[in-house]
């Protein structure tokens, strides 16, 4: 097996993200992913060049996506021959993406590769009635126009009823807000707390925009020139008016305000051995480092569904040989914001750090200075896929602006899952 070699971050490409039902409405997967991977292939110059692979990936997708990432290389000005394929691992799609590609990097299976994601909300499937699919299924094998009527006969009016997209866990029926909320009332998260870090991830998304950060970062697409979730005028006071969406009775503390919405969105990454981008004259943002994925029991045991990071951020530690405060920056998906909070502090809770980590000690504090520091996904939106590629682009980026350092990405997903990373210069 070849040893391995470092992967480097070279840059980032995004569409605006949008609220579902907005300016992406009719707008498909292949449409969002293919314009992210366009605007990439225009800044970097790689037109009609083979970059190795082309690995995505979509968690809403319908059967026409059954090769999304391959058909949006052929839509694209990418090498026609450039081979691709689809990965999922819900919320964490995007970083896993990436991962994929990090990882025949560094193996030298691979000298560059793109990573990305991309979700509508607004273009979620609508399946058949499974009664329906079965009687359309029997007519279309029946042998001759006789026996088909025949099948067609089969058809009742109740068949017609499509199955409407459930935003629910399909072990539990409860939908990932409903969850969030039962873990935060578990943790004793206040809702003045969550307004908080809602305004800031607004403001500072803000403050980022204004600045320029972003202006190679996204590109744009359909009239959008910004996410359009984004407030920057969010103040803790005007998001304390908003009413609970999620939890039960007076201690509900979880609101439209505090919580991501339903998004539409799409982001690539471009990744490569430092040997390629130095032949290329591209220059390196940062390095992908080593990336660990975590699972909880959510149904039988009574771990919150989103606390899969809270394990793997840990261990991901004890392998680059670190503390939680010797990072730079930290990135933490912000599903809600209830759960970076029921996170931060689990990690400073001395009973849980005992009995579910088997440490003597708290893992620690993080310093809120230095978390999101350009806001994320309450104030961006989170399009499911297109997070992670948020994500390592913004991260890379801050990195190589400061110089040096390192930083921390943690990720939960839907079925209790998560995926942690570790990027440096």
């Amino acid at each position: 097996m070849s040893t391995t070699r470092r992967v480097a971050i070279v840059g980032g490409n995004r569409i605006p993200f949008a609220r579902s039902g907005g300016p992406y409405a009719r707008a498909s997967n292949q449409d969002m992913l293919t314009a992210a991977l366009d605007g990439l292939v225009a800044r970097y110059g790689l037109a009609g060049r083979d970059v190795g692979e082309f690995v995505a990936g979509a968690v809403l997708k319908h059967s026409r996506d059954f090769n999304l990432a391959r058909e949006v290389v052929l839509g694209s000005g990418l090498d026609s021959r450039t081979p691709a394929h689809d990965v999922q691992m819900a919320c964490a799609t995007g970083l896993e993406s990436v991962v994929s590609v990090a990882n025949k990097i560094a193996l030298g299976q691979l000298e560059s590769g793109i990573a990305g994601g991309v979700d509508s909300a607004s273009d979620a499937p609508i399946e058949l009635n499974d009664d329906l699919r079965r009687v359309l299924l029997r007519a279309n094998h029946a042998k001759g126009v006789g026996a088909k009527l025949r099948a067609l006969t089969g058809l009742r009016p109740g068949h017609v009823v499509p199955g409407i997209p459930r935003n629910a866990e399909p072990r539990t029926g409860l939908s990932m807000g409903e969850h969030a909320a039962r873990t935060a009332a578990a943790w004793g998260i206040e809702r003045a707390e969550q307004d908080e870090l809602a305004a800031r991830s607004h403001q500072r998304l803000g403050a980022a925009y204004e600045r320029g950060f972003f202006d190679d970062l996204i590109t744009p697409f359909q009239g959008l020139t910004r996410d359009q979730n984004l407030r920057p005028d969010s103040s803790p006071d005007k998001l304390a008016k908003l009413k609970p969406v999620f939890g039960r009775g007076e201690g509900a503390t979880m609101t439209a305000g505090n919580s991501t919405p339903l998004s539409d969105g799409a982001a690539t990454v471009l990744l490569a051995s430092e040997e390629w981008a130095r032949r290329h004259r591209l220059p390196v943002l940062a390095y992908l480092g080593d990336f660990v994925p975590g699972a909880v029991d959510y149904v039988s045991g009574d771990e919150g569904l989103l606390m899969a990071p809270a394990y793997a951020v840990p261990r991901l530690l004890d392998r680059v040989g670190s503390s939680l405060d010797e990072f730079d920056f930290y990135e933490i998906h912000e599903a809600f914001a209830s759960q970076v909070l029921c996170t931060l502090k689990a990690w400073e809770d001395p009973e849980f750090c005992a009995e579910r980590l088997g440490r003597d000690e708290p893992l620690g504090r993080i310093d809120t200075d230095r978390l999101n520091v350009n806001g994320s996904s309450l104030a961006a939106g989170h399009p499911f896929a297109a997070t992670g590629g948020r994500i390592v682009a913004t991260l890379a980026k801050l990195l190589a602006e400061r110089g040096s350092g390192r930083g921390l990405v943690s990720i939960c997903a839907a079925g209790g899952q998560g995926l942690t990373a570790v990027v440096e210069r």
